[in-house]
């Protein structure tokens, strides 16, 4: 990639610079689906991203215990998810955990992204999964990284 090619939302990282290690939460209830994020996502979404961890959820009751207990930068839910969906599960975290980290939803379609906006969610990407639009919000959203309290 050439300087003129270089965009906003893939910052190049200063010389010496190391990567911002991430840690993932995937909550989908579907195997499949969650080894399609982490193929897609990859361990370095980013010049300037690495996850250095994922840890997977196939239940509601799972994430939240998880949430509530270790710290994340990056939470995926999958809105397909059944009988809790990722929609729901994401309204539910960010009003009940305080500093809950940014989330990124994955829709059934592209129209469902009034869905993701009643969610609260950071971001959304729709199925079928685009393997650069999924790592570059990964990366996105683990720039920002969990809210500090203030």
């Amino acid at each position: 990639m050439t300087a003129s090619h270089a965009t906003a939302a893939d910052p190049t990282p200063s010389t010496g610079s190391t990567a911002r290690q991430i840690s993932v939460l995937l909550y989908s209830d579907d195997r499949t689906t969650r080894d399609a994020v982490r193929v897609n996502v990859g361990r370095r979404p980013a010049r300037d991203v690495e996850v250095s961890s994922w840890r997977e959820c196939a239940t509601a009751a799972a994430v939240i215990e998880a949430v509530e207990s270790t710290q994340f930068d990056v939470l995926v839910l999958d809105g397909e998810t059944s009988p809790i969906g990722g929609l729901g599960l994401c309204r539910q975290l960010k009003s009940e955990i305080f500093n809950c980290p940014p989330v990124l939803v994955l829709t059934g379609r592209p129209q469902d992204g009034w869905l993701a906006t009643w969610s609260l969610a950071d971001l959304a990407v729709p199925h079928p999964l685009d393997p650069i639009a999924l790592a570059g919000a990964v990366a996105e959203l683990g720039r920002r990284g969990r809210p500090s309290a203030s």
